[in-house]
């Protein structure tokens, strides 16, 4: 399985978070996936190539040519495969078209965009990929109580709450994404609320 992992590029964050993301790409990469991921060396994009490197896993990096030309961050310079794109949205399309899966690690405005455009693409029936929040230290625990507000206040229904799942460890991640079944409710239901 191809896996589209997103979080943190950022060099300043706790080494907890650094330590787990790379634990859970080593496990996914020994039990025979692979990753596809923004190309960055740092923060949790860095971690889980790096895990993803240690388990014998096959690495895919995408990412936009003036993040290179102007030093907008390091890029994770072990990919097996690289592929540069003109802008952000294309390389998002890019990730989202090569993966079969998306985990969505800790991290700040990308990752929060970065989820909710898969979240929106799965709702409208555009995939049926799972969707995995990896929620270390209780990271989003604040954003799960914001979606049940969401959903109780009928700005979206329950089936909508369902297409993603939170998750606190490596093995129980890769067991959910490993017996993943696409729901079987058409998006126009997901949309109007019946």
């Amino acid at each position: 399985m191809k896996i589209c992992i997103f979080g943190a590029a950022s060099a300043h964050i706790d080494d907890i978070y650094i330590k787990k993301v790379e634990e859970l790409g080593e496990l996914l990469a020994k039990r025979g996936h692979s990753l596809v991921f923004g190309a960055g060396a740092t923060g949790l994009m860095g971690a889980a190539a790096r895990g993803f490197k240690r388990g014998g896993g096959f690495i895919h990096g995408v990412i936009p040519k003036f993040f290179r030309e102007e030093s907008v961050e390091l890029i994770y310079e072990d990919c097996d495969k690289i592929t540069y794109t003109e802008t952000m949205s294309e390389r998002k399309k890019t990730m989202e078209d090569e993966c079969d899966a998306f985990i969505v690690t800790p991290g700040g405005i990308g990752t929060f965009e970065e989820f909710f455009e898969v979240l929106t693409l799965k709702q409208l029936g555009r995939h049926q990929k799972v969707i995995v929040i990896y929620d270390i230290e209780d990271y989003y625990e604040e954003l799960e109580k914001f979606m049940k507000v969401a959903y109780e206040r009928k700005f979206f229904n329950f089936s909508c709450y369902e297409m993603y799942e939170y998750v606190n460890s490596a093995k129980d991640i890769a067991e959910y994404l490993e017996n993943y079944v696409p729901a079987a409710t058409p998006w126009q239901k997901l949309k109007t609320g019946d």
